[in-house]
């Protein structure tokens, strides 16, 4: 049996107004299933009365939170909403909606930062895997000495050399966390993506870009890639 259900429900002013507004997140939901389909967004705006119903533009998935912040310094919290898609890749589906002019607008899209964030990942010679960001032009090499003999006798030759070529890739978003760096009140957010080897569990890292309001649209300020420690033998 199905059933509507509020997923989450946050207090804050979102409209600009300084009344804080009643912003929640309704869903479809089976009895016996934690997936959720149908998220839909909805701000109660407490001055006026009036509600705003925004569906999600990929609007099924699992643990849908709310975090509400000024990412775009004008001093009016905008809303951020993150969904875990489920899928092996450990990726997430998230939206920031913004109040201007009477209605609310889409100022971060998943989809399109994925298009506009282009990697290649490709295995070098003498255990070293190389990974290229398109935007910025930024190259940045990783040790694989710690994955382990095991791991590496599968790829390479007694001498270090590649046994064949061997390409990775960067996944799409896997985490969008919002953070005020210059304690300011705005908040940037940092996007997480893994770097996948030969297949989703080879992790052999991270790629974080640090993303700032511009005044139309979320850019790149900071490009970073943290890896993964190994046991200290």
């Amino acid at each position: 049996m199905e059933q509507n259900i509020v997923v989450q429900v946050h207090h804050g002013d979102v409209t600009g107004d300084r009344v804080p507004d009643i912003v929640y997140l309704t869903a479809v939901q089976k009895d016996d299933s934690s997936f959720l389909r149908q998220i839909t967004l909805v701000v109660q705006d407490r001055r006026t009365g009036g509600s705003f119903r925004l569906l999600l533009p990929e609007n099924t998935g699992y643990n849908p939170t709310v975090f509400l912040g000024d990412f775009t310094g004008n001093e009016v919290k905008d809303i951020l909403v993150v969904t875990d898609t489920g899928g092996s890749g450990g990726t997430v589906y998230a939206y920031v909606y913004s109040y201007a002019n009477g209605r609310f607008y889409l100022i971060f899209d998943t989809d399109l930062f994925n298009k506009q964030t282009q990697y290649s990942v490709r295995y070098q010679d003498y255990y070293k895997v190389a990974v290229t960001s398109m935007q910025p032009g930024q190259q940045y090499v990783l040790d694989l000495t710690t994955k382990g003999k095991d791991y590496l006798s599968e790829i390479y030759n007694a001498d270090g050399t590649l046994k064949q070529p061997i390409e990775g890739w960067v996944s799409p978003l896997s985490g969008l966390y919002p953070v005020d760096f210059d304690r300011n009140g705005v908040y940037e957010l940092t996007a997480w993506q893994n770097i996948a080897g030969r297949y989703n569990a080879d992790r052999l890292g991270y790629v974080q870009n640090v993303l700032t309001w511009s005044g139309r649209a979320f850019q790149i300020q900071q490009q970073y890639v943290s890896i993964l420690g190994a046991e200290k033998e």
